[in-house]
Protein backbone atom coordinates (compact mmCIF):
# COMPACT_ATOMS: atom_id res chain seq x y z
CA UNK A 1 0.00 0.00 0.00
CA UNK A 2 1.59 3.35 -0.50
CA UNK A 3 -1.01 5.76 0.16
CA UNK A 4 -0.63 9.06 1.87
CA UNK A 5 2.80 10.16 3.63
CA UNK A 6 2.75 10.73 7.35
CA UNK A 7 3.77 14.70 6.55
CA UNK A 8 0.04 14.57 4.32
CA UNK A 9 -1.84 13.02 6.78
CA UNK A 10 -0.81 15.47 8.78
CA UNK A 11 -1.48 18.45 6.88
CA UNK A 12 -5.35 16.82 6.97
CA UNK A 13 -5.47 16.63 10.37
CA UNK A 14 -4.21 20.24 10.77
CA UNK A 15 -5.73 22.51 8.06
CA UNK A 16 -9.33 19.68 7.64
CA UNK A 17 -8.25 19.28 4.01
CA UNK A 18 -5.38 18.14 1.50
CA UNK A 19 -4.67 17.73 -2.11
CA UNK A 20 -3.07 14.75 -3.35
CA UNK A 21 -1.49 15.25 -6.61
CA UNK A 22 -1.46 12.17 -9.01
CA UNK A 23 -3.18 10.17 -7.04
CA UNK A 24 -5.80 8.42 -10.40
CA UNK A 25 -4.39 7.39 -12.84
CA UNK A 26 -5.71 9.51 -15.84
CA UNK A 27 -5.80 6.82 -18.34
CA UNK A 28 -6.81 3.96 -17.08
CA UNK A 29 -9.08 5.59 -14.07
CA UNK A 30 -10.54 8.75 -15.29
CA UNK A 31 -10.46 8.60 -19.50
CA UNK A 32 -13.01 5.02 -19.13
CA UNK A 33 -15.38 7.33 -17.05
CA UNK A 34 -15.39 10.14 -19.98
CA UNK A 35 -16.08 7.10 -22.24
CA UNK A 36 -19.14 5.74 -20.28
CA UNK A 37 -20.73 9.12 -19.62
CA UNK A 38 -20.24 9.79 -23.12
CA UNK A 39 -22.63 6.86 -24.05
CA UNK A 40 -24.87 8.20 -21.40
CA UNK A 41 -25.39 11.50 -23.06
CA UNK A 42 -25.50 9.93 -26.89
CA UNK A 43 -28.28 8.13 -25.45
CA UNK A 44 -30.16 11.35 -24.29
CA UNK A 45 -29.44 13.03 -26.94
CA UNK A 46 -30.93 10.80 -29.01
CA UNK A 47 -34.13 10.50 -27.05
CA UNK A 48 -34.34 14.36 -27.05
CA UNK A 49 -34.15 14.28 -30.55
CA UNK A 50 -36.70 12.04 -31.37
CA UNK A 51 -39.21 13.61 -29.03
CA UNK A 52 -37.89 17.26 -31.03
CA UNK A 53 -36.71 19.03 -27.91
CA UNK A 54 -33.45 19.73 -29.62
CA UNK A 55 -32.17 20.50 -33.42
CA UNK A 56 -29.26 18.28 -33.95
CA UNK A 57 -27.69 15.76 -32.86
CA UNK A 58 -24.15 17.46 -32.71
CA UNK A 59 -22.02 14.64 -33.93
CA UNK A 60 -18.23 15.06 -34.19
CA UNK A 61 -18.74 17.49 -30.44
CA UNK A 62 -16.68 16.09 -27.47
CA UNK A 63 -18.85 15.58 -24.35
CA UNK A 64 -18.22 19.25 -23.06
CA UNK A 65 -19.46 20.88 -26.45
CA UNK A 66 -22.29 17.97 -26.39
CA UNK A 67 -23.18 18.96 -23.56
CA UNK A 68 -23.16 22.47 -23.41
CA UNK A 69 -25.38 22.20 -26.49
CA UNK A 70 -28.10 20.45 -25.31
CA UNK A 71 -27.89 22.71 -22.23
CA UNK A 72 -28.70 25.80 -24.25
CA UNK A 73 -31.68 24.80 -26.43
CA UNK A 74 -33.36 22.72 -23.38
CA UNK A 75 -32.87 25.23 -20.69
CA UNK A 76 -32.11 21.75 -18.44
CA UNK A 77 -28.87 20.44 -17.10
CA UNK A 78 -30.28 16.68 -17.22
CA UNK A 79 -28.30 16.44 -14.03
CA UNK A 80 -30.03 13.23 -12.98
CA UNK A 81 -29.48 10.95 -15.69
CA UNK A 82 -26.22 11.01 -15.14
CA UNK A 83 -25.64 10.91 -11.35
CA UNK A 84 -24.85 7.53 -9.69
CA UNK A 85 -27.88 8.77 -6.67
CA UNK A 86 -30.88 9.53 -6.76
CA UNK A 87 -33.05 12.71 -5.56
CA UNK A 88 -34.19 13.35 -2.25
CA UNK A 89 -37.69 12.86 -2.86
CA UNK A 90 -40.55 12.38 -5.72
CA UNK A 91 -38.68 9.17 -7.10
CA UNK A 92 -40.48 7.69 -9.99
CA UNK A 93 -40.16 4.02 -11.11
CA UNK A 94 -37.99 5.54 -14.16
CA UNK A 95 -36.16 8.22 -12.38
CA UNK A 96 -32.86 7.82 -14.38
CA UNK A 97 -29.32 7.39 -12.94
CA UNK A 98 -25.85 5.56 -13.81
CA UNK A 99 -24.28 3.23 -11.83
CA UNK A 100 -21.74 1.95 -14.69
CA UNK A 101 -18.74 -0.36 -14.49
CA UNK A 102 -16.23 2.85 -15.08
CA UNK A 103 -17.82 4.92 -12.45
CA UNK A 104 -17.39 1.65 -9.93
CA UNK A 105 -13.95 0.93 -11.33
CA UNK A 106 -13.23 5.01 -10.22
CA UNK A 107 -14.90 4.29 -6.71
CA UNK A 108 -12.50 1.50 -5.65
CA UNK A 109 -9.17 2.45 -7.56
CA UNK A 110 -6.38 1.00 -5.66
CA UNK A 111 -4.57 4.13 -5.64
CA UNK A 112 -7.52 5.98 -4.29
CA UNK A 113 -8.81 2.99 -1.34
CA UNK A 114 -4.61 3.43 -0.34
CA UNK A 115 -5.09 6.53 0.41
CA UNK A 116 -8.07 6.70 2.08
CA UNK A 117 -6.83 3.66 4.46
CA UNK A 118 -4.56 5.99 5.20
CA UNK A 119 -7.17 8.34 6.47
CA UNK A 120 -10.08 6.29 8.11
CA UNK A 121 -8.33 2.54 8.20
CA UNK A 122 -8.46 -0.53 6.24
CA UNK A 123 -12.34 -0.76 6.41
CA UNK A 124 -13.95 1.15 3.91
CA UNK A 125 -17.75 1.73 2.91
CA UNK A 126 -18.52 3.59 -0.06
CA UNK A 127 -21.37 6.16 1.55
CA UNK A 128 -24.42 6.71 -0.40
CA UNK A 129 -23.91 10.49 -0.28
CA UNK A 130 -22.17 10.92 -3.63
CA UNK A 131 -22.84 12.96 -6.68
CA UNK A 132 -21.69 13.62 -10.31
CA UNK A 133 -21.40 17.79 -10.83
CA UNK A 134 -21.38 18.28 -14.72
CA UNK A 135 -21.55 21.81 -14.11
CA UNK A 136 -21.87 23.91 -17.92
CA UNK A 137 -20.58 27.69 -17.77
CA UNK A 138 -22.50 29.87 -15.13
CA UNK A 139 -23.73 32.43 -18.45
CA UNK A 140 -25.94 29.14 -19.84
CA UNK A 141 -27.47 27.92 -16.77
CA UNK A 142 -31.27 28.48 -16.36
CA UNK A 143 -31.91 30.42 -13.43
CA UNK A 144 -34.27 29.40 -9.68
CA UNK A 145 -36.57 31.60 -8.57
CA UNK A 146 -34.10 34.04 -6.50
CA UNK A 147 -32.48 34.91 -10.39
CA UNK A 148 -29.23 32.83 -9.77
CA UNK A 149 -27.95 30.09 -11.73
CA UNK A 150 -29.24 26.31 -10.93
CA UNK A 151 -26.27 24.01 -10.98
CA UNK A 152 -24.11 27.04 -10.05
CA UNK A 153 -21.21 27.96 -7.13
CA UNK A 154 -21.92 25.84 -4.15
CA UNK A 155 -22.68 27.49 -0.91
CA UNK A 156 -20.45 27.55 2.13
CA UNK A 157 -21.88 24.54 4.05
CA UNK A 158 -20.21 21.27 5.48
CA UNK A 159 -20.27 17.68 5.03
CA UNK A 160 -21.42 16.44 8.08
CA UNK A 161 -24.72 19.62 7.75
CA UNK A 162 -26.39 17.25 5.02
CA UNK A 163 -26.53 13.81 6.58
CA UNK A 164 -28.46 13.22 10.12
CA UNK A 165 -28.08 13.28 13.46
CA UNK A 166 -26.84 9.47 13.93
CA UNK A 167 -24.65 10.07 11.46
CA UNK A 168 -22.93 12.97 13.39
CA UNK A 169 -20.15 10.34 15.58
CA UNK A 170 -19.34 8.79 11.51
CA UNK A 171 -15.67 9.02 10.20
CA UNK A 172 -17.23 10.42 7.25
CA UNK A 173 -14.63 11.34 4.67
CA UNK A 174 -15.00 13.78 1.37
CA UNK A 175 -13.52 12.58 -1.81
CA UNK A 176 -13.73 15.35 -4.93
CA UNK A 177 -11.35 14.82 -8.09
CA UNK A 178 -12.16 16.26 -11.27
CA UNK A 179 -11.73 14.88 -15.29
CA UNK A 180 -9.77 17.63 -16.19
CA UNK A 181 -7.80 20.51 -14.94
CA UNK A 182 -9.84 23.01 -13.32
CA UNK A 183 -8.50 25.93 -13.31
CA UNK A 184 -9.92 29.22 -11.28
CA UNK A 185 -12.31 30.05 -13.98
CA UNK A 186 -13.54 27.02 -13.70
CA UNK A 187 -14.78 27.32 -10.28
CA UNK A 188 -13.11 24.72 -8.50
CA UNK A 189 -13.73 24.18 -4.37
CA UNK A 190 -12.96 26.98 -2.22
CA UNK A 191 -12.01 25.86 1.65
CA UNK A 192 -11.50 27.82 4.66
CA UNK A 193 -8.58 26.11 6.54
CA UNK A 194 -9.40 25.28 10.09
CA UNK A 195 -12.30 25.58 10.22
CA UNK A 196 -12.97 21.80 10.98
CA UNK A 197 -12.26 22.67 14.55
CA UNK A 198 -15.30 24.46 15.12
CA UNK A 199 -17.36 21.77 15.22
CA UNK A 200 -20.97 21.98 13.40
CA UNK A 201 -22.22 25.25 12.19
CA UNK A 202 -25.57 25.79 11.26
CA UNK A 203 -26.91 25.88 7.95
CA UNK A 204 -29.78 28.02 6.83
CA UNK A 205 -32.08 27.97 4.41
CA UNK A 206 -32.83 31.03 1.68
CA UNK A 207 -29.93 32.94 3.27
CA UNK A 208 -29.34 36.58 2.16
CA UNK A 209 -26.34 37.29 4.66
CA UNK A 210 -24.09 35.89 2.35
CA UNK A 211 -25.08 37.69 -1.12
CA UNK A 212 -27.53 37.77 -3.23
CA UNK A 213 -25.26 35.84 -5.49
CA UNK A 214 -25.75 32.92 -2.87
CA UNK A 215 -29.82 33.02 -2.34
CA UNK A 216 -31.59 29.73 -2.96
CA UNK A 217 -29.80 27.33 -1.31
CA UNK A 218 -29.24 25.78 2.28
CA UNK A 219 -25.75 27.79 3.17
CA UNK A 220 -23.81 28.67 6.44
CA UNK A 221 -23.67 32.40 7.41
CA UNK A 222 -20.52 33.88 7.03
CA UNK A 223 -20.76 35.68 10.56
CA UNK A 224 -20.55 32.10 11.93
CA UNK A 225 -16.63 31.63 10.47
CA UNK A 226 -13.54 32.97 9.63
CA UNK A 227 -14.11 33.74 5.76
CA UNK A 228 -11.22 35.88 5.16
CA UNK A 229 -9.17 32.85 5.46
CA UNK A 230 -10.66 31.39 2.31
CA UNK A 231 -8.66 29.78 0.13
CA UNK A 232 -9.41 28.29 -3.80
CA UNK A 233 -8.21 24.98 -4.82
CA UNK A 234 -7.17 24.30 -8.19
CA UNK A 235 -6.12 20.87 -9.49
CA UNK A 236 -5.38 18.92 -12.09
CA UNK A 237 -6.32 15.41 -13.79
CA UNK A 238 -5.11 12.86 -11.33
CA UNK A 239 -5.26 14.79 -8.06
CA UNK A 240 -7.69 14.28 -5.29
CA UNK A 241 -8.97 16.59 -2.27
CA UNK A 242 -9.84 15.34 1.07
CA UNK A 243 -11.57 16.87 3.62
CA UNK A 244 -13.09 16.03 6.73
CA UNK A 245 -16.89 16.38 7.45
CA UNK A 246 -16.76 19.41 9.35
CA UNK A 247 -14.34 21.31 7.06
CA UNK A 248 -16.32 24.92 5.21
CA UNK A 249 -16.18 24.51 1.78
CA UNK A 250 -17.85 25.99 -1.30
CA UNK A 251 -17.27 26.46 -5.00
CA UNK A 252 -16.77 29.06 -7.03
CA UNK A 253 -18.33 29.98 -9.79
CA UNK A 254 -17.48 28.40 -13.42
CA UNK A 255 -17.09 31.69 -15.81
CA UNK A 256 -15.04 29.47 -17.96
CA UNK A 257 -16.53 28.70 -21.19
CA UNK A 258 -16.64 25.15 -20.69
CA UNK A 259 -17.51 22.50 -18.30
CA UNK A 260 -16.72 21.40 -14.45
CA UNK A 261 -16.96 18.07 -14.39
CA UNK A 262 -16.54 16.36 -10.82
CA UNK A 263 -17.10 13.40 -8.44
CA UNK A 264 -17.94 14.19 -4.81
CA UNK A 265 -17.62 10.91 -2.67
CA UNK A 266 -17.93 9.67 0.67
CA UNK A 267 -16.67 6.77 2.52
CA UNK A 268 -16.22 6.10 6.14
CA UNK A 269 -15.51 2.90 8.70
CA UNK A 270 -17.47 0.01 7.96
CA UNK A 271 -20.63 -0.26 10.35
CA UNK A 272 -20.98 3.39 10.82
CA UNK A 273 -23.88 5.03 10.34
CA UNK A 274 -23.42 6.58 6.66
CA UNK A 275 -26.50 9.48 7.58
CA UNK A 276 -28.44 8.43 4.30
CA UNK A 277 -30.27 5.11 5.67
CA UNK A 278 -32.73 4.99 2.73
CA UNK A 279 -29.55 4.58 -0.32
CA UNK A 280 -27.53 1.43 -0.66
CA UNK A 281 -23.77 2.06 0.51
CA UNK A 282 -21.43 -1.04 -0.28
CA UNK A 283 -18.29 -2.33 1.18
CA UNK A 284 -15.36 -0.71 -1.07
CA UNK A 285 -12.40 -2.25 0.63
CA UNK A 286 -12.13 -4.60 3.73
CA UNK A 287 -8.70 -6.15 5.12
CA UNK A 288 -10.74 -8.76 7.49
CA UNK A 289 -12.92 -9.76 4.56
CA UNK A 290 -12.23 -8.95 1.10
CA UNK A 291 -15.00 -11.32 0.08
CA UNK A 292 -17.62 -8.68 0.82
CA UNK A 293 -15.91 -6.09 -1.86
CA UNK A 294 -18.46 -4.93 -4.82
CA UNK A 295 -16.82 -4.60 -7.80
CA UNK A 296 -19.41 -5.78 -10.13
CA UNK A 297 -21.45 -2.84 -11.30
CA UNK A 298 -24.64 -4.90 -12.60
CA UNK A 299 -24.79 -5.67 -8.58
CA UNK A 300 -24.50 -1.89 -7.82
CA UNK A 301 -26.96 -1.13 -9.97
CA UNK A 302 -29.39 -3.17 -8.71
CA UNK A 303 -29.18 -2.42 -5.19
CA UNK A 304 -29.65 1.29 -7.17
CA UNK A 305 -32.80 -0.13 -8.78
CA UNK A 306 -34.10 -2.00 -5.42
CA UNK A 307 -34.08 1.21 -3.61
CA UNK A 308 -35.61 3.28 -6.81
CA UNK A 309 -38.65 1.23 -6.66
CA UNK A 310 -39.13 1.16 -2.65
CA UNK A 311 -38.90 4.98 -2.98
CA UNK A 312 -41.61 4.87 -5.70
CA UNK A 313 -43.77 2.50 -5.04
CA UNK A 314 -44.28 1.77 -0.77
CA UNK A 315 -47.66 1.68 1.19
CA UNK A 316 -49.98 1.92 -1.81
CA UNK A 317 -48.03 4.77 -3.64
CA UNK A 318 -46.53 6.70 -0.47
CA UNK A 319 -43.39 8.17 -0.88
CA UNK A 320 -39.88 7.63 1.05
CA UNK A 321 -38.54 11.25 1.44
CA UNK A 322 -35.00 11.10 2.46
CA UNK A 323 -34.14 13.32 5.61
CA UNK A 324 -31.28 15.33 5.49
CA UNK A 325 -31.46 18.72 7.32
CA UNK A 326 -31.40 19.68 10.92
CA UNK A 327 -32.34 23.56 11.25
CA UNK A 328 -35.80 24.48 11.10
CA UNK A 329 -37.07 28.29 9.84
CA UNK A 330 -36.02 31.20 12.05
CA UNK A 331 -32.81 29.95 13.65
CA UNK A 332 -31.59 32.88 15.38
CA UNK A 333 -28.04 31.96 13.45
CA UNK A 334 -30.35 33.07 10.25
CA UNK A 335 -30.78 36.13 10.82
CA UNK A 336 -29.62 38.35 8.56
Amino acid sequence: MAGLTAEQIEQFEAEGYLVAEGVLDPETILDPVIEEYSEVLDSLIHDLYQREEISSLFEGLDFAERFIKVCIETGDVHKQYFDFSLPFQNVKPDTPFWAGQAVLNAFTAESLLDCIESLIGPEIYSNPVQHVRIKPPEAILPKNQFGNPILGQTNWHQDQGVVVEEADETKMLTVWFAFQDVAIEQGPLKVVPRSHRDGLLTHCTNYHGNGPATVGGRQIPEKLFEADRTIPVPVKRGDVIFLTRRTVHGSLPNVSDTIRWSFDLRYNPIGQHTGRVAFPGFVARSRKHPEQELRDAKVWTQNWLNTREKMSKINQGGQIEVQFGRWKEGHPDCEV
